[in-house]
């Protein structure tokens, strides 16, 4: 699929911001007390990111990149990774064609803009591995030829926390790629009472309720240049790679957080850190960076790039409370 601002003759778009705070509207409308998620899906979409969703069954993790989906001027595709499923069902594949004896591509259910790999954990070793390639490198690769990616590519990957058996864990290479690694929990009661009543009135209507302009992907592209034009004075910049630094060799602000890391974040962190900022602080409709940007997506830029050793996990120290030392001792400017 091929972006309209491949033109240089395409107009910009009158306001990016105001179209993406209706769709960020639709979607707190539509995905009841997840508020965090959907900040996410939106930061993801403006830092050309991925996300990964940890959460229970049952908690909108589905629903939330299908409204997205809905929202959005792209095209969406959802697939439930198994243990069976290889790369070509992801990737697509040659096919032979009898009439002429030849070999075509067909593109597979990956060449759309949203992908929702849903289970991602379920699914073995080479279709993971076909995914990473896409993921950091925006294409794919079958036999001799590498196929690319249409320009607005976005996915969300869901993995149950709860069941274990017969799940291949994701290895760090893979982890790496995604922008943000979000945890969702149980909605509050109130927002359980809403959720109620919107499923209630979509099963009386045959149809939800709200209604939005969909974004365009010019919008979308236009919000990106204007995210990667943001102010972030040099203090700011240094804050955050101190904190990637720190998650590497703790010891200067604590003893005891150097005596739980194994490994800390890589520069892809450092990346995440200020293109998640950067949108953060675009989204509250700022010009500018600051030190509470970084602090507010640093958990979910981080989770999933810290390990712990194993006296940390024996004490039942978690990746989060470790992040939440950092950023307690790491001075910000």
């Amino acid at each position: 699929m091929t972006s309209s601002l491949s033109s240089p003759d395409a107009a910009p778009p009158a306001s990016a911001h105001a179209a993406m705070q209706r769709l960020r509207d639709y979607l707190e409308a539509e995905i009841i007390g997840q508020q965090a998620l959907v900040g996410r899906l939106l930061m993801a979409l403006l830092a050309g990111g991925h996300v990964l969703v940890e959460g229970a069954p049952g908690l909108a993790k589905t629903r939330a990149v299908k409204t997205l989906a809905a929202g959005l001027d792209a095209e969406f595709h959802r697939i439930q990774f198994t243990p069976d499923l290889l790369p070509a069902d992801l990737t697509g594949g040659d096919v032979f064609h009898p009439e002429d004896a030849s070999f075509r591509f067909q593109p597979g259910p990956i060449f759309h803009n949203l992908l929702l790999a849903d289970e991602i954990n379920r699914a073995p070793a080479k279709v993971q591995s076909a995914l990473l390639e896409a993921m950091g490198e925006g294409q794919v690769t079958v036999g001799a030829h590498s196929y690319a990616l249409p320009e607005l590519f976005l996915v969300m990957a869901t993995q149950n926390p709860i069941e274990q058996e017969g799940t291949y864990p994701l290895p760090e290479a893979q982890l790496d790629r995604f922008l943000f690694h979000v945890r969702v929990d149980y909605p509050s009661r109130e927002a359980s009472r809403r959720i109620l009543r919107l499923v209630r009135s979509e099963s009386l209507s045959g149809v939800a309720d709200n209604r939005v302009e969909q974004l365009s992907q010019a919008d979308v592209f236009t919000a990106r240049r204007e995210t990667l034009r943001l102010h972030l004075a040099e203090t700011v910049e240094d804050y955050l790679v101190e904190l990637v630094e720190a998650s590497r060799a703790p010891g200067a602000y604590s003893a005891e957080l150097a005596d739980w890391v194994r490994w800390g974040a890589s520069p892809r962190g450092a990346i995440g850190l200020e293109r998640g900022a950067r949108a953060h602080a675009w989204l509250s409709g700022r010009d500018f960076v600051t030190p509470e940007d970084v602090q507010a997506i640093a958990a979910d830029v981080l989770r999933h790039r810290i390990l712990l050793n194993y006296e940390a996990e024996a004490e039942g120290i978690s990746t989060q409370r470790f992040i939440e030392e950092l950023l307690a001792r790491v001075p910000a400017p």
